[in-house]
């Protein structure tokens, strides 16, 4: 059973040329931050381009709980009317986040130095995704938490009244742990310092800094280290979200295996901590190009033209390179069924406490559709069978997670026989316009009857 209500199962079949332009909706990283930093600033915030998936729309009814007004425009244009860094009010009713991580766990960041308690809960899914590693570092800020055995949702957070600046390296490479951190040091007076050994996707680093937060970034023999200083007041901005390079992988790895595809994907933010899907697939041989690259909010930006590519080949994905496409895995595995010989995934563990232990989900459904995959506590090898023979023909689970839900419907894009999901509701979390966004390119989706 989906969070959303009753299952929709969706079956995708082998179609023709996809060709046309797929206009993704907005980065869902960036959606959210700009909603929390728009709640701590002092004045009006004017975003454009917001994604308006149900993991955003959940964040931003968080910072109405916490005392912003938030008003949605039309259009993917919103404002928020920020309380100041410390003055977020206490909620009146539990905060229900759904199924987003990224969404509670900076939600809790934000909060966590503040002197007020908040009440956390989500979907079954997110309600079975650890929590420590974010209430682990906000204890060093002086806040409490108290939850579920190993540390899970429904939680409480009880912030810190005086509250410390901290140093905290990260011990696994999280883009959410270390903007939780960082968030609550916007609280805190002094110094807090965040040290990462491997960099992830840095959009919580480049906004504080464009919202007025002193904060710098540098790189050490310890790793990159960054230190923030505490108590400023955040200046509103106007925001223009990019599109989403993790939602435009679908309709990328979709041309790049249906023979006599031609996609075009404009504006999508190609910020180097997010783009490692997009020089993976070049290494595998995908004619895939960047046109009319530029700059918009201090992100960069470009078109992506893909085509169909019948001789993509595996490789082995440098392990360093995971922290920049650790959500584009799945689909990146779609693909390598479709390429000559393997390609070898490593230092990925973190894929393991996604929305749902990503590596498991696809290479129990990949081998349903007839592709061999080995698999390891941080690995997994998928061998390709080349283009135009995978057979497909089975029926795979999305475990509640969006972007399972998609990679499988991708895969039946050119499998031998249709690929069906038993429950492809979740997609509306992250990209609520791709049923018809695929249509229109040509894909053959369709909703079964149950």
């Amino acid at each position: 059973m989906s969070s959303h209500g009753t299952p929709i199962p969706m079956t995708s079949q082998a179609c023709g040329a996809l060709t046309g332009s797929a206009a993704v909706p907005g980065d869902k990283s960036i959606s959210h931050r700009a909603l929390i930093l728009g709640a701590l600033s002092v004045g009006e915030t004017q975003i454009s381009g917001l994604l308006e998936g149900q993991d955003v729309l959940d964040t931003a009814k968080a910072m109405r709980a916490f005392g912003a007004e938030v008003t949605e425009h039309g259009g993917g244009e919103w404002s928020v009317k920020g309380v100041g860094v410390g003055g977020f009010a206490e909620p009146d009713q539990v905060i229900d986040c759904g199924n987003s991580g990224t969404g509670v766990r900076l939600i809790m960041g934000a909060m966590a130095t503040s002197p007020i308690s908040a009440t956390f809960t989500g979907d079954a899914s997110l309600n079975g995704r650890p929590m420590a590693r974010v209430t682990d570092p906000l204890a060093l800020f002086g806040a409490r938490s108290f939850g579920r055995a190993g540390g899970r949702l429904p939680m409480t957070v009880v912030g810190a009244e005086a509250p410390v600046p901290v140093e905290y390296k990260v011990p696994v490479p999280s883009a959410q742990v270390k903007s939780a951190v960082l968030l609550a040091g916007l609280n805190a007076p002094g110094k807090t310092v965040v040290i990462e050994a491997e960099a992830t996707r840095d959009h919580t680093e480049r906004m504080l800094a464009g919202f007025g937060a002193e904060i710098s970034v540098e790189d050490t023999a310890q790793g990159r280290v960054i230190t923030l200083t505490g108590q400023p007041e955040l200046v509103p901005q106007k925001i223009d979200v990019p599109r989403d390079p993790s939602s435009a992988a679908f309709p990328v790895c979709a041309a790049l295996i249906v023979p006599g595809s031609d996609v075009l994907v404009p504006g999508i933010g190609l910020n180097p901590t997010r783009a490692g899907l997009f020089t993976t697939l070049r290494e595998m041989g995908a004619d895939l190009t960047y046109e009319n690259e530029r700059f918009e909010g201090g992100e960069p930006v470009a078109d992506l033209r893909a085509r169909y590519s019948p001789d993509l080949r595996g490789i082995e994905v440098p392990p360093e390179r995971a922290a920049s496409m650790i959500d584009e895995y799945p689909v990146l595995s779609v693909v390598a069924s479709f390429a000559k010989g393997q390609t070898v995934m490593r230092g990925v563990k973190e894929l393991r406490v996604k929305e749902s232990d990503r590596i498991d989900a696809m290479a129990t459904g990949l081998r349903a559709n007839g592709v061999t995959v080995e698999d390891g506590p941080d690995w997994w090898i998928v061998t390709g069978l080349g283009s135009g023979n995978v057979p497909g023909g089975a029926t795979c689970a999305s475990h509640l997670d969006h972007r399972i839900a998609m990679s499988f419907l991708v895969l039946g894009m050119a499998t031998q026989s249709p690929v069906r999901v038993d429950d492809a509701g979740p997609i509306a979390t992250s990209f609520p316009i791709f049923e018809p966004l695929m249509a229109e390119l040509g894909a053959n989706i369709t909703r079964d009857n149950v």
